[in-house]
């Protein structure tokens, strides 16, 4: 719990995410699976009342099941 409320854990995580982003082994349709939600959710708050959860923190929970994700997977 103390890693998720870490500063130094959320800067290597945006750090790994941008460099997943840029990766040309990560493929374009792999990549949208963290840009295209975390893009609706900060657009579209008001069509999903039903999750009070602030756009900061949806996006930094994307973010690090992205870069766990795919550093994994294409062993980055």
């Amino acid at each position: 719990m103390s890693k998720l409320l870490s500063l130094k854990h959320w800067v290597h995580v945006f750090k790994r995410v941008g460099r997943l982003l840029v990766s040309s082994r990560v493929p374009m349709k792999e990549k949208l699976l963290f840009v295209v939600p975390a893009a609706l959710y900060w657009v579209l708050p008001d069509v999903i009342p039903f999750l009070p959860i602030d756009d900061i923190a949806v996006t930094m929970l994307l973010a690090n099941w992205f870069a766990t994700r795919f550093e994994k997977k294409y062993r980055l």
